[in-house]
């Protein structure tokens, strides 16, 4: 395969200290070689080794394409009227999931493929090249299995979100569906997934009933995360380092124990600020985890109820703006913190033997993310060494795999 260099780049973010100053590893007057999809060397571009093909990125800055850990793209219907409610004053609750559930089980599944395609498009071009996508949206064995049947023909990285909310036939039954969800949906549904998840918070499920999801998804081989203490204080940090699971989502509030057990743990706290912003919630203590010592993970979370937003970009000027994250702590969070999130090495950086997923910004340097809020910074993007978004991309390509969902 023909390399690459990317050069002339103004600032390039490789999130490898050992390259240059800070964790961001910044490298100015930088450029980047590409060969066989993955970062082969890193330096000043006045010391670049000869490529087949030269890219001038006219002094814009360069960083990691966003890795999102955390989203929900398989869905059908529109909850724009429940938004709309909730800004003049009703308080969000976990029951507006059961609307969207009714929707996606009537949904085929090539509406469901169609849809999750569109928004892994949209993820794309605003800069995400790593999406994990969660099922949670059919809540029966049936639609579970066609839910990460379509989330594994988009991304390598499918969430068994097993128990979101208890669907309406189990009102009042929730030990009946959690022994479901163990009898029947996991080895259904396993063989299609990476990961497991549960809903441990009040109104969804509780902390017994989380841990048994979870321990049942780690025996069909899957890998736990966690939605925790999103809405009040519970269970959901300590079940999830008590269990080691790879990230404990939202962790907004939290006690001081809770942000111990962080801290003391390879958990990575993974905060989703377009929820909060999206239902008027409280905001992560990010300040309190970075000052203890935690790991962040920075997630856009897009689902239609609560955070219908594909823009890691938006988020990264929420977490400065109204989470006390600096623009460097927020970048690093939204690359190689989403890594962490998911256990990758091989992406959230720019170091030698990465896979080359860049984002060129249209911007000298990446702290005009949080300083242009809302601007459309993203040029171009590539994704293991060819480009997926910006001038020059192929226009047939519309999802992250580039290849048909299922």
């Amino acid at each position: 395969m023909a390399s690459t260099l990317l050069t002339n780049i103004g600032s390039l973010v490789t999130n490898d200290p050992s390259l240059e100053r800070g964790p961001l590893g910044i490298v100015e007057r930088a450029a980047v070689l590409v060969e066989d999809g993955a970062v082969a060397w890193v330096g000043q571009a006045s010391a670049a080794p000869a490529a087949d093909k030269s890219i001038d990125c006219e002094g814009r800055a360069v960083i990691p394409g966003f890795v999102e850990s955390h989203s929900h793209l398989v869905f059908a219907g529109d909850r724009s009227e429940e938004f709309s409610a909730r800004m003049q004053g009703k308080a969000y609750e976990a029951g507006g999931i059961r609307s969207t559930i009714e929707q996606t089980r009537a949904a085929s599944s090539g509406e469901l493929a169609a849809n999750a395609r569109k928004l892994l498009g949209e993820y794309q071009r605003s800069g995400s090249t790593t999406v994990e996508i969660k099922s949670g949206y059919g809540q029966n064995t049936e639609s579970e299995l066609r839910s990460v049947q379509v989330a594994a023909g988009c991304t390598d990285e499918v969430t068994l979100l097993a128990a979101h909310v208890a669907p309406p036939e189990y009102a009042g039954r929730q030990d009946d569906y959690v022994q479901m969800v163990l009898d029947e949906m996991i080895p259904a549904c396993a063989p299609y997934a990476s990961w497991i998840d549960v809903f441990c918070e009040k109104g969804a499920f509780s902390e017994e009933q989380s841990r048994a999801v979870l321990l049942a998804g780690q025996a069909a081989g899957l890998k736990a995360r966690v939605h925790g203490n999103q809405l009040t204080y519970g269970a959901g940090v300590q079940l999830a380092v008590e269990l080691d699971a790879a990230s404990v989502d939202h962790a907004v509030y939290l006690s001081d124990a809770d942000v111990d057990a962080l801290a003391n743990s390879t958990t990575v706290a993974t905060v989703l600020p377009g929820a909060d912003f999206s239902t008027r919630n409280s905001y992560p203590p990010a300040r309190r985890l970075l000052d203890a010592g935690a790991t962040l993970a920075l997630g856009a979370d897009c689902n239609p109820g609560t955070s219908f937003t594909t823009s890691i970009p938006f988020c990264i000027a929420l977490a400065v703006r109204d989470l006390a994250m600096s623009p460097d702590e927020a970048l690093w969070s939204a690359t190689a913190g989403g890594a962490r999130a998911l256990q990758r090495e091989d992406v959230g950086s720019l170091r030698v033997g990465a896979r080359a997923d860049l984002v060129e910004l249209a911007a000298p340097n990446h702290l005009h993310l949080a300083y242009r809020p809302g601007v459309s910074l993203v040029h171009r993007v590539w994704k293991a060494g060819e480009q997926v978004a910006g001038p020059g991309a192929q226009p047939t390509v519309s999802d992250i795999r580039q290849k048909e969902c299922y």
